[in-house]
């Protein structure tokens, strides 16, 4: 697994490498310090994985995230923030990034977020984004809810039992022991709510559930 790291702070940096190398099939193939590196980066290192910050000097994170949508759609893309910077983190996730992180995260979580984004997924931290997406929704609800309701009723039951779930922050696995489904079931179920919703990932699918209030 090829990761990108991008981050104004050396420390941060630093920190992030010796986590990811800790891991013997994660390779950190580039580092970078502003959004643009961000974006040169993918097209040197042949990266999957890029954790870029948001605060930056030169190319912002948001500025970036949007211009690696656009010229590289196949890298997947993990925010890396903190709790103070909320509506920035809504906007990179309904941009399409592959999920996101505080800075503070445990270093096990770090390893899991870059797998689940090489797998496909997008990761949602039960210990922390839970939180945050919530704080996120707040005072968003009104102007969108409607809309996410009327997107949501199109769902089957079970499907939106799984979507409640996904709001969560549950991984397919408890979600699967919360249903008592297998996980491969709940990984089928997910697929089909995201081709429903027309949702990149599971991030919007659970900033979708939250909207909906389920």
């Amino acid at each position: 697994m090829r990761v990108a790291v991008v981050d104004d702070e050396p420390l941060i940096r630093a920190g992030i490498r010796m986590i990811l190398t800790s891991d013997p099939d994660i390779e950190v193939v580039g580092e970078g310090a502003n959004g643009r590196e961000a974006v040169e980066l993918t097209r040197t290192h042949d990266a999957d994985v890029v954790l870029l910050d948001i605060q930056m000097p030169v190319m912002d994170g948001l500025t970036a995230l949007s211009e690696l949508r656009r010229v590289a759609p196949k890298v997947r893309v993990i925010v890396l923030t903190t709790f103070g910077e909320r509506e920035n983190v809504l906007r990179a996730l309904e941009q399409g990034g592959a999920g996101f992180l505080l800075k503070d995260t445990a270093p096990a979580e770090l390893i899991r977020a870059v797998r689940a984004a090489v797998a496909g997924d997008a990761y949602l931290s039960p210990a922390a984004t839970r939180h945050v997406v919530d704080q996120l929704a707040t005072g968003r609800a009104a102007a969108r809810g409607e809309q996410a309701r009327a997107r949501v009723a199109g769902l089957s039951a079970r499907e939106r039992d799984v979507l409640a779930l996904l709001g969560e922050g549950l991984s397919n696995a408890d979600a699967g022991r919360r249903l008592h489904m297998s996980e491969a079931t709940v990984k089928t179920y997910v697929s089909r709510i995201l081709a429903k919703l027309e949702c990149e990932n599971r991030v919007q699918a659970a900033l979708l559930a939250r909207d909906a209030g389920l």
